[in-house]
């Protein structure tokens, strides 16, 4: 059967190696707390920049065998273009790097729900990618709706999303890893 899930299922490392870069980029954050907004937009580039080429790489390798592979595209592309759109503009201001971070969290957001939709009736655990999309809308959305925060206070605000997204994107990888075992077995 080729499925949505089944694309997930033989990508589920790269899931995990996204969720392993957010917990580290997370975890470094918090760390760090010091460190300047134009290195935070660096580090926040190379971070998105990453995993929207791995995003693209997952669609791509499933674009044969199903017909929604462009939403893990469009995922990796709007992931792509934000953390260009990063380092063409090292020098932004902490207001403008908010809404880069806020649009990219929310576009993110809405097409991991929109995946999550359409591999429902064929895995278990999409729960998790949905709840990972709610959370990227509300950070998105929280980011937007309070643009004076401090900067200490939304750099914790980051780690934390980008660690709880990564251990979603964890738990998730090693859910894909074990239902692809049920595509693997003869007679799916």
């Amino acid at each position: 059967m080729n499925t949505l899930a089944s694309i997930l299922s033989r990508a589920w490392w790269l899931i995990l190696l996204r969720g392993l870069i957010a917990i580290a980029f997370g975890l470094l954050t918090w760390l760090q707390p010091g460190i300047s907004l134009a290195a935070l937009a660096l580090l926040f580039g190379a971070y998105i920049l990453a995993d929207g080429v791995l995003g693209v790489w997952a669609a791509i390798t499933g674009r044969k065998e199903h017909e929604y592979w462009w939403v893990l595209l469009l995922w990796g592309i709007v992931g792509i273009g934000v953390g260009i759109l990063t380092f063409l503009a090292p020098g932004i201001t902490a207001l403008a790097l908010l809404f880069y971070i806020a649009i990219w969290a929310i576009a993110t957001g809405v097409l991991e729900i929109v995946a999550a939709i359409r591999v429902r009736k064929e895995i278990r655990g999409e729960w998790l990618l949905i709840l990972g999309g709610l959370l990227s809308v509300a950070f998105g959305v929280l980011l937007m709706a309070q643009p004076g925060a401090g900067a200490l206070a939304l750099l914790w605000l980051i780690a934390t999303y980008a660690i709880i997204f990564g251990i979603l994107l964890v738990i998730l990888a090693f859910k894909a890893r074990t239902f692809g075992k049920r595509f693997a077995s003869p007679g799916n």
